[in-house]
């Protein structure tokens, strides 16, 4: 894909990786690939906002060659220095070594430990600081821990334009670049996936930014973040988002996420959803050994009620659901009622061990966890029926 223009003289000069599946690692589930945005500004400086990871520098450079000579960039903008945004800073600095490079104090911190680099020339920046390339001022917000402590955001005055930086941004690769020519429920899905599984931990602090940025009174039409669609239609829209899901507004649903060992935990979260449902609830169930936590962690964000299930193993968890609780734990979603249920043999051990952890997530445990010996019988099937009902009577008066 070649170089686009966003604003007049404002050019996406990214790359699109199709075939990533596992971001940061084996943690990030990625089925429709990651785009890395950077963006040259053509004015009386050349200024780069942002970069890509290092595998795409040939693709980054290629496309800023179409436009101008890299040597003629002036200023190089970090605005994270994450490696997927700045992994191409070394091989890109050895060809514009006298560009000065304007970033956080954290963020300098963070290139001079990952890249060495002290030779070039840095300013450090904050919220209020301003960059003048010519007709353009380029105005930095700092957006600390959203979601690594050197984030900041670029706004262009002139051109109405917000490069947000991680925020507001989509794990997607698209042949188009724009809210507008994209399947809009698609990408509002994969917003929402990118903001549970990144900065739904820093929700307070990400409200707390938002509330700045909307005192600030921003004359602003445009969104465009290091990662997915540029918010050209209406950016308006995933701001309103962004609030709704970071505050949270929570609807009539319940998630729960089970493992079973010889499928009397299954039973069991079958009789639960119903008894959920039979209260107009809606939920979503899942088998941690054949689910995506990327996706369940997308439906916890607005569900009110998340219940979890495991056979008692080695007196504790299967092994997968200690593994969802620690990535859940992590997350910090707020607001949330919870239970804990689970099968065992000759003895306990499971339920109690998933209510500590749901405690330290800081849900509302609002039933007493409910443990069934070996197979549960017709009568035990009725008792996980109620449980469910009961929750579920809970979430309508909650909701």
């Amino acid at each position: 894909m070649p170089a686009i223009e966003i604003k007049k003289g404002v050019y996406w000069v990214g790359a699109f990786d199709w075939d990533l599946r596992l971001f940061e690692g084996p943690i990030y589930h990625t089925p429709n690939g990651v785009s890395y945005n950077a963006y040259l500004i053509i004015d009386d400086q050349i200024t780069l906002v942002d970069s890509v990871e290092s595998r795409f520098f040939g693709e980054m450079l290629e496309k800023i060659e179409s436009l101008i000579p890299i040597s003629k960039i002036d200023h190089v903008i970090i605005n994270h220095v994450e490696p997927d945004h700045s992994g191409a800073f070394p091989d890109m600095m050895k060809l514009i070594p006298n560009a000065k490079i304007h970033c956080t104090q954290k963020a300098k911190e963070a290139l001079l430990k990952y890249y060495y680099g002290e030779e070039y020339n840095y300013n450090v920046v904050k919220t209020g600081d301003v960059l003048n390339i010519g007709k353009r001022n380029l105005h930095f917000i700092e957006s600390r821990m959203l979601h690594w402590p050197d984030n900041m955001m670029t706004f262009v005055p002139e051109d109405k334009l917000l490069l947000s930086n991680d925020a507001f941004g989509q794990h997607l690769a698209s042949s188009h670049l724009f809210d507008d020519e994209n399947d809009m429920d698609m990408v509002m899905r994969e917003a929402k996936t990118y903001y549970a599984n990144i900065l739904m931990p820093f929700a307070p602090l990400l409200i707390r930014k938002i509330e700045e940025i909307q005192k600030m009174d921003l004359d602003m039409d445009m969104i465009a973040p290091s990662h997915g669609v540029v918010f050209r239609k209406d950016p308006g829209r995933i701001i309103d988002a962004y609030l709704k899901w970071a505050k949270p507004e929570m609807n009539k649903k319940a998630i729960i996420v089970y493992e079973t060992m010889y499928e009397s935990t299954m039973k069991m979260a079958r009789a639960i959803v119903d008894g959920l449902s039979s209260q107009d609830i809606e939920v979503k169930l899942y088998k941690a050994d054949s689910s995506d936590f990327t996706s369940i962690f997308s439906e916890i964000v607005d569900a009110k009620a998340v219940l979890i299930g495991s056979s008692t193993f080695n007196n504790g968890m299967i092994p997968q659901i200690s593994y969802f609780l620690e990535e859940l734990v992590g997350l910090k979603p707020r607001n949330k009622i919870g239970a804990a249920f689970g099968s065992y043999g000759w003895g306990k051990g499971a339920v109690k061990k998933i209510e500590a952890r749901m405690k330290e997530m800081g849900a509302d445990l609002v039933e007493e966890g409910l443990e069934i010996q070996y197979a549960p019988s017709a009568d035990e099937l009725k008792a996980c029926y109620e449980y469910g009902k009961s929750i579920g009577e809970k979430i309508q008066q909650s909701c």
